[in-house]
Parts: C-alpha cells; structure tokens; sequence
C-alpha cells in the first residue's frame, strides 16, 4: 500500500512541473524550478522522478486515465446519439483547449508524443476501444448507424479528434472545429 504522503508529494511535483512547463516549457523548466513550486528541495523530487522525462510521461499516464474515465462516464448518459457522443468528445477534450492557449502549449504536445509515444499509443487504443464498445452496443439496439465496423468508426472519432489537436492553430479554433466534428458524426451516426 501506498503511503499517503508520498501521494501527496507526487502530485504536488505534477502540478509545479505541468505549471512550470505551460509558463517555461519544457526545455527551459529545470528540475529546481519544480520543486520549488511543489515546495520541496530538489533531492527529494529525484525521490519520487528521475527526471523531467519521467515526470511528462507520469502526467500524459494521468491525463489519459483521466480522459478514459470521462469518456466511459458521458458514454453512459442517457440522450440521442449526438448528444452523448458530444458529451463524450467534450470529456475527452476538456482542458485542451487551455493548453493549447498556453505559450508552450504545441511545445508540450510535441515533448508527450516524443517521449510518451507508447503511452499515448495505449490511451488513444482505450478511447478508440469506449467508443467501439458503445457503438457497438447502440448499433444493437438499432440507435446508430455504423460505418464498416463499430472499431473503425471508433478509430476515425480518436483521430479526428486527435487531428484537431495537433492542427489547430489557436483554443477557439480547437473548441470550434470540436464542436464542428461531434455534430457531423453525430448527425451521420443517428438512425433516423
């Protein structure tokens, strides 16, 4: 079992190092600058992170376990198709749009998937799989229309999204295009 203070302090050096890295990025952010914001010396974050490349594949770990569970969570909701399938891109996308904002925001997309490739490769295969199993289960009770399989039509929503992510060029224009693409696929997966 996990001692509570070591929780404590890991997520205190995760929340210094994604602040330090979306104010610096990710080159200029020094192992000191994040223990100082998590109030610790610098020796005791080595404790818990080798170094700042373990520290962003720990975030990008997190940040699709969170998203996994949101995703799993709007996909439950009752509504029609477009709705929950843009409640779902919504949980996905959440907090994106802030990154994206930030000065280091596509530095900090480019440092996860360089360093992060099979983490983000694991994350995207579990989205593209929540969404396979609910359209897979809509499709049985006659509320969507799939396109090939419920996987491949999964897969094409994870990459569009992910698309979206990597050539937006400001949040609004991210928030915009989202929206955009949860009414069309929603719009083209409803039975009507």
């Amino acid at each position: 079992m996990k001692d509570t203070s070591d929780d404590i302090r890991q997520k205190a050096i995760l929340a210094s190092a994604f602040q330090a890295f979306s104010k610096y990025g990710f080159r200029k952010t020094s192992m000191d600058d994040i223990a100082k914001g998590a109030g610790m010396s610098r020796p005791a974050v080595y404790l818990h992170y080798k170094n700042k490349e373990a520290i962003v594949r720990e975030l990008t770990r997190l940040h699709y376990a969170d998203k996994a569970n949101a995703v799993a969570a709007a996909l439950k909701n009752a509504g029609s198709i477009s709705q929950v399938l843009n409640a779902a891109i919504q949980a996905q996308m959440e907090g994106m749009a802030a990154i994206l904002a930030s000065p280091h925001g596509v530095e900090m997309l480019d440092t996860t998937k360089s360093m992060s490739t099979d983490i983000v490769e694991q994350g995207e295969a579990e989205l593209t799989l929540l969404f396979a199993d609910w359209l897979t289960d809509m499709q049985a009770k006659g509320r969507a229309r799939v396109f090939d399989t419920p996987h491949d039509t999964a897969k094409t929503i994870t990459a569009s999204l992910k698309g979206i992510k990597l050539t937006a060029s400001s949040a609004e224009e991210f928030e915009q295009r989202t929206r955009q693409l949860a009414a069309m696929i929603g719009a083209g997966l409803e039975v009507r």
